[in-house]
């Protein structure tokens, strides 16, 4: 199970939203965690986290904030935003201040479980590009509060590690309501199984247990079967230190 440590108002913002939702909550305990866990990272709280974990390299990139731009997906090279198309970002963090969304000029919709990413680009994402930025809304992957065929491209990136391939069936359910046609999903998710990715998967998800999130390193198999029982192809992918990018289309392999 997450480990988690403390009480957090956004935690129970998430579970509030869940309650008030008519979508099941099997996985509340887990989004709980998970939020917690990146609002106090957000937040730059201390985590308590042992010696033995400490003498980690990967302990000292995270530390050193080094760690996120190695293991980041970039989703960009296999599906790149085209103007004036719809695109949402699941799990989205601060991400539309960090890439360059203003040159791809493609309208952005953020969702994410933390309340303070949500509450960040909300105050700044509008002042950045109020054209593009199409605003952040509090939810998890599985509930998707748009119009059906609205996007054009969905990015999951980033997140798939911290929950079972069972909640990734709702999720690729809803995203392939509100996706058009055309449009494609770009997801990543780990392979253990890699000789280039198993220790370094090993070790960052002994970390992030530490920090709050337990990691759940499934098979590409699994993965696959997801993608596949949702109706969706794996048109293109692309390997990564850390994560293996995947661009879904669904219905159609074209």
């Amino acid at each position: 199970m997450a480990q988690k440590r403390g009480n957090s108002s956004s935690a129970s913002d998430l579970s509030t939203f869940l309650g008030q939702s008519s979508q099941p909550t099997d996985w509340q305990e887990t989004l709980d965690a998970v939020a917690l866990r990146f609002n106090r990272e957000y937040r730059r709280e201390p985590f308590e986290v042992p010696e033995e974990v400490q003498a980690l390299p990967i302990y000292q990139e995270w530390i050193a904030g080094l760690l996120t731009s190695r293991i980041a997906s970039p989703f960009w090279e296999l599906a790149k935003p085209k103007k004036g198309q719809r695109c949402l970002d699941l799990g989205c963090g601060v991400s539309f201040l960090v890439y360059p969304w203003s040159e791809w000029e493609a309208f952005f919709y953020g969702q994410d479980i933390s309340t303070i990413a949500r509450d960040l680009l909300n105050a700044r994402g509008s002042q950045l590009n109020s054209k593009l930025f199409k605003g952040v809304q509090l939810a998890p992957a599985h509930l998707l509060n748009y119009d059906p065929a609205q996007f054009d491209l969905v990015i999951a990136t980033g997140f798939s590690c911290y929950y079972p391939t069972a909640y990734w069936e709702s999720v690729l359910a809803a995203v392939k309501r509100v996706l058009k046609p055309e449009g494609f999903l770009v997801f990543d998710a780990i392979d253990p199984d890699q000789p280039e990715t198993g220790d370094l998967a090993e070790n960052w998800a002994i970390l992030e247990t530490y920090l709050g999130a337990e990691v759940f390193l499934e098979p590409m198999t699994a993965w696959q079967q997801v993608i596949q029982s949702a109706g969706g192809t794996i048109v293109k992918q692309q390997p990564g230190e850390l994560f293996q990018l995947y661009k879904v289309r669904f219905g159609s392999s074209k």
